[in-house]
C-alpha cells in the first residue's frame, strides 16, 4: 500500500477521516527555507469545511502543527512533518454503513481489499478530508514555485447546468486570475457566481448534490518540463489530481473538443513576440510531446457529485446477502467542487514543483 507521491518533492499522506490525528510528511525540502506559513494558513481557510451553507456542516479549525524538519520556522534539512487534528468527528453517523455500503463510496471495495477491517467512518482513508494535509504540502510547494515564478490558478467553470463565461486560451490576464485566491466561490462573473450558489441550495433542499468542472491556468511554466510517454507533464499532472477524491476526468487545452477540429484550425502556429516563442493559439494547453511549451498550462477537471446524499437509496447487506434501502445520516457537502478545487491547486503545485525540481538536477 502506497500513501506517497513525488520523487524529489515527495509527500506522504497519514491518518484517516475520523482518527485522532491527519498529517503528511515531506522529503525534498533543502534546509534554509523559511516556511511561508500564512499562505498555509490561507489555503486551509480556502478548502475548510463548515463555513457557509455550500459546505458541510462539519467544523474544523484546521489549525496544523509542524513535528519535524524545522527550527525556529527554518527547515534543518530533514524531513518535514506536519499534523492536523480531527475535533469535529460525529462517528456515530456511521456505524450502520459497516454492513450497508454507500453507493458511489469505496465503502465495498474497501471492505472487500481490507477484509471487512476497512475505516467506514468519514469514509477513513478514502475521504476528502485526506486533502487538508494535502494543503499544508501542496502551499509549501506553492511558495517554492513563486520563488521560481511559476503561478497556479484554479476557477469553477461550471457547477451543474450553470457555466462561468468563456474565456480565450491564448489570451489570459493574470490580474484577472489573481482575483480569484481571495474568492470562496471563485468565478469570473459575478451573475455566474449566484447562479451557480443557488443552484447548489436547491439541490441541498432536495436532499441531493451536485458536481461541477474546475479550470486551472499553470503561468510562467519553463519549456521543456516533462519527459516522452509514462512521465510526460499531463501524465504527472493527472496521476496528481485522480488522487483528490471525487475527480471523474481531466483535459488538457482544447480537449476533446480536438476531437472535432481539423488539423489546420487545431495546429498553433509560433511566432516571436519580444524575442519570446508563442504560439498564436493554445489548443495544445501548454504541453507538447509531454514537454511544457512555454504558454500557460490550461486543463479542466471534472468533479463528481456528493456521493453522501439525503434521498433513500437501494444498496446491500454484506452480513444478510440481500438488497436493502439505505438512508444516509450526517453532514455532508451538496458539491465538493468549491472545497475540490482547492486541493486540485495544491496537489497541482506538488506535481509540478516535483518535475521542475527534477529539471533542475
Amino acid at each position: 500500500m502506497s500513501y506517497s507521491f513525488g520523487k524529489n518533492f515527495k509527500v506522504t499522506l497519514f491518518g484517516q477521516s475520523h482518527s485522532e490525528d491527519l498529517g503528511i510528511v515531506i522529503d525534498g525540502i533543502s534546509a534554509g527555507y523559511k516556511i511561508n506559513k500564512d499562505l498555509i494558513r490561507k489555503n486551509l481557510e480556502r478548502r475548510r469545511p463548515g463555513k457557509n451553507n455550500f459546505s458541510t456542516a462539519r467544523k474544523e479549525d484546521d489549525d496544523f502543527k509542524i513535528l519535524s524538519g524545522e527550527v525556529d520556522g527554518i527547515t534543518c534539512g530533514a524531513p518535514l512533518c506536519a499534523l492536523i487534528e480531527n475535533k469535529d468527528q460525529r462517528s456515530r453517523d456511521y456505524d450502520n454503513l459497516k454492513d450497508r455500503p454507500r453507493p458511489s463510496h469505496a465503502d465495498y471495495p474497501a471492505f472487500v481489499k481490507f477484509k471487512g477491517f476497512n475505516d467506514i467512518r468519514g469514509g477513513g482513508q478514502f475521504s476528502g478530508r485526506m486533502t487538508a494535509p494535502i494543503v499544508i504540502a501542496g502551499s509549501i510547494a506553492e511558495d517554492l514555485l513563486l520563488k521560481r515564478g511559476i503561478k497556479i490558478y484554479s476557477r469553477i467553470k461550471s457547477l451543474g447546468d450553470e457555466s462561468d463565461i468563456d474565456i480565450n486560451l491564448n489570451e489570459i490576464a493574470e490580474e484577472k486570475l489573481y482575483a480569484l485566491k481571495n474568492e470562496d466561490f471563485p468565478v469570473f462573473e459575478d451573475s455566474a457566481r449566484e447562479r451557480m450558489q443557488e443552484e447548489i441550495l436547491r439541490a441541498k433542499e432536495e436532499g441531493d448534490s451536485l458536481g461541477g468542472i474546475v479550470e486551472t491556468f499553470i503561468l510562467n511554466m519553463p519549456v521543456g518540463i516533462g519527459e516522452p510517454f509514462f512521465d510526460s507533464l499531463e501524465s504527472v499532472i493527472s496521476h496528481a489530481v485522480f488522487s483528490v477524491p471525487g475527480i471523474r476526468g481531466i483535459e488538457f487545452g482544447s480537449g476533446f473538443e480536438a476531437a472535432k477540429m481539423r488539423g489546420s484550425f487545431h495546429n498553433d502556429e509560433y511566432y516571436y513576440e519580444n524575442g519570446q516563442v508563442k504560439t498564436r493559439t493554445n489548443n495544445h494547453g501548454g504541453i507538447i510531446g509531454g514537454l511544457s511549451s512555454g504558454m500557460p498550462v490550461i486543463f479542466r477537471t471534472a468533479v463528481k457529485p456528493t456521493s453522501s446524499i439525503g434521498k433513500i437509496q437501494s444498496t446491500i447487506s454484506l452480513r444478510d446477502k440481500k438488497n436493502v434501502d439505505l438512508e444516509i445520516v450526517g453532514r455532508h457537502d451538496p458539491s465538493i467542487v468549491p472545497r475540490a478545487l482547492v486541493a486540485i491547486e495544491m496537489i497541482t503545485a506538488i506535481a509540478i514543483l516535483d518535475l521542475v525540481m527534477e529539471g533542475e538536477r
